[in-house]
């Protein structure tokens, strides 16, 4: 008895390391990621967050100065560009969680606005029902982030 547990346990580390190490290099390519927020039809699935038009943030800074500070924070969560550039104003990004990485993409359009600039964003995980809530704190939290700097 105790033999089968230990073979079970064995059986299920290998599974999810096997699964950890496919998550973590499944591709996330542009062509399918890569996209504007505004021209979204929003998944079925609740494990997403899009901020669009009336709903997205609006930053008194100019569009130079939210994407530098865009890039930083995006390179403080690890986030690794797969299209795009906050330079350009479009860019998308892929983020993986810790332990099983699991690929979440982030859609980001810096939209100039005549009283500073608009910031769309449509964060979404590439599998699974429901999301826990992740996308929605990251969101809020690189949203706190952008709004909390000072200077480019």
């Amino acid at each position: 008895m105790l033999r089968m547990i230990l073979i079970m346990c064995v059986v299920l580390v290998v599974a999810m390391s096997a699964a950890a190490l496919w998550f973590r290099h499944v591709p996330m390519t542009a062509a399918v990621w890569h996209v504007e927020p505004a021209m979204v039809t929003p998944p079925r699935r609740p494990n997403f967050v899009l901020h669009i038009g009336p709903d997205a943030p609006v930053f008194a800074e100019s569009p130079a100065i939210i994407a530098a500070r865009l890039s930083r924070v995006a390179r403080e969560y690890g986030a690794i560009v797969i299209a795009g550039s906050p330079e350009t104003g479009h860019v998308t990004y892929v983020l993986r969680s810790t332990l099983m990485g699991f690929p979440d993409a982030v859609s980001i359009q810096i939209l100039p606005q005549a009283s500073g600039t608009k910031v769309e964003i449509f964060s979404r995980s590439r599998y699974g029902y429901s999301d826990l809530g992740v996308n929605a704190a990251r969101v809020a939290a690189w949203i706190a982030a952008l709004g909390a700097q000072r200077g480019p």
